[in-house]
């Protein structure tokens, strides 16, 4: 901040405006200095006069905290006050003040890009008008990063082969989504469906107990130990055994748990035949119904196609580019992620937590770079499309969920998600990718069939989880009525 000689506030007409013979502006000096290639430490000298302002207003804000005989609030001269309170407290609470103002200039001027904290250290303060004020800052940085001619880069993925199990395999799939429980007198075998009774016992304490579950025997998404005690069992027998809580404050400690079968039953498939087709598709025969569901298959073969192509572009990547990581973050993200977990002296554990860690982060600057030479920009649509689709997984309503984003300040890192999903796809666009059989596999073209208009978006983001579960989405095309229903 400038001044005119002579004068107390500070003067605000542009710089250029200013004759160079009448403005006196010391600047602030400073200088990077590299101590590895993911930290650096910043150098500041800040000129007294650049300090002064935030002095003043150190001074005025004493003087409205204390209370002087003779002198009204907030009227207090700063001699009063260094007297009663020191200059030392002016001081500190002017170098606070203009800190961040000061940091922020020197690494916009040495064109620094921080992440983390910065650990910042004053050498010097102006103990006496018309000295300087000097601060060191060491702060993590966002590494260089080399890459590499995508053009020039090509790999290899499967070739797409629709075989008659595929077929078989979704129409199946399709046939149990309509088909119907059938309560049968025997005892459980695997792949029934039971309705069942939980108690789950921790000494005398009982922890939780429910009744009326529904559960598909041999799923194995429930209790560990829970198929294997339901198999051979018939309805109205209760079996104990133990397992591991899979949730609630006592997640993971061994419980007694006591199961009762109600009720044991079977699911019966429809005939494949027309009456079935139009029963769940919009297709009036079952031939029509067997060739869309070939399509589909086809779709998802060549989505799972683009699938291996990211996987193997960004694998390589991370492999050939050297992305230095900052240890001080990994650590940091590790401690956090271990602690979350009650899990800190479990090390192997931890060794895995900080492998992850690394890649992801490793995949994050990568990411960004690519988008900075890429010049990727997001546009408001699509920051709202991926806002819909992160409010979708986390099952929120999209407008709450962009309300909580923005309450947390997190835009700005939901764009830098977009930018990096842009980011891989624009990558995808110019590698060179064939199948097995030396078959040129055009991505973009493949943005062209119905089903997969976003195929190469779709690929780029990293984070939906499954990918089979995705393929089958994408290679879904009219969607099919769903029902199943429960005959006593």
């Amino acid at each position: 901040m400038c001044f005119w000689p002579g004068q107390s506030a500070p003067w605000r007409r542009p710089l250029a405006s200013l004759s160079p013979t009448i403005l006196e502006c010391p600047a602030v000096k400073s200088a990077v200095e590299t101590l590895n290639p993911t930290r650096v430490k910043l150098t500041v000298e800040v000129p007294f006069e650049e300090l002064k302002p935030s002095l003043d207003a150190a001074y005025k804000t004493i003087a409205s905290q204390i209370q002087v005989p003779g002198f009204r609030k907030g009227k207090v001269p700063a001699r009063i006050i260094d007297q009663r309170v020191g200059r030392g407290a002016v001081l500190q609470e002017a170098v606070n003040d203009a800190l961040p103002q000061f940091y922020g200039q020197a690494v916009e001027e040495n064109s620094v890009r921080p992440i983390g904290q910065p650990e910042v250290d004053v050498t010097e303060v102006p103990a006496e008008d018309g000295q300087e004020l000097k601060f060191t800052v060491e702060v993590d940085v966002r590494p260089e990063i080399t890459l590499p001619d995508y053009a020039s880069m090509k790999h290899e993925v499967d070739s797409v082969t629709v075989a008659d199990e595929d077929i078989e395999e979704r129409l199946t799939s399709l046939r149990e989504r309509f088909g119907t429980l059938q309560g049968v007198e025997r005892a459980v075998e695997t792949g029934d469906f039971v309705s069942i009774d939980l108690e789950a016992n921790i000494g005398d304490e009982q922890i939780d107990a429910v009744t009326g579950i529904s559960y598909e025997v041999g799923s194995g998404n429930m209790l560990d130990g829970m198929d294997e005690a339901l198999v051979g069992m018939s309805a109205g027998e209760t079996k104990t055994f133990t397992a591991p809580l899979a949730g609630g404050d006592r997640e993971g400690e061994d419980a007694e748990v006591t199961v009762t079968v109600q009720s044991v039953k079977v699911r019966e498939l429809p005939e494949l035949d027309d009456d079935f087709a139009q029963l769940a598709s919009e297709f009036d025969t079952l031939d029509e119904l067997k060739a869309d569901v070939a399509k589909q298959a086809e779709r998802a073969k060549k989505f799972e196609q683009g699938v291996q192509a990211r996987d193997k572009v960004l694998e390589h990547l991370l492999e050939t580019v050297e992305i230095p990581v900052p240890d001080s973050i990994v650590e940091a993200e590790v401690h956090a992620h271990l602690e979350n977990e009650d899990r800190l002296e479990d090390d192997e554990h931890r060794a895995e937590v900080e492998e992850n860690t690394r890649k992801a982060l490793k995949t994050q600057f990568l990411l960004d770079a690519i988008a900075e030479a890429e010049e990727v920009s997001v546009e408001q649509p699509e920051l709202i499309e991926y806002l819909v689709m992160s409010a979708q997984q986390y099952g929120m309503d999209p407008n709450q969920f962009a309300q909580a984003i923005d309450q947390q300040g997190q835009v700005p890192a939901m764009v830098a998600e977009v930018a990096r999903r842009k980011a891989l796809a624009a990558v995808l666009e110019k590698v060179t990718i064939v199948d097995a059989d030396g078959n040129t596999i055009d991505l973009n073209e493949l943005n062209e069939q119905p089903g997969l208009e976003h195929l190469v978006e779709d690929l780029a983001d990293d984070e939906t989880g499954d990918d089979e579960a995705e393929a089958d989405e994408a290679a879904a095309g009219e969607s099919t009525d769903e029902g199943e229903t429960e005959k006593a």
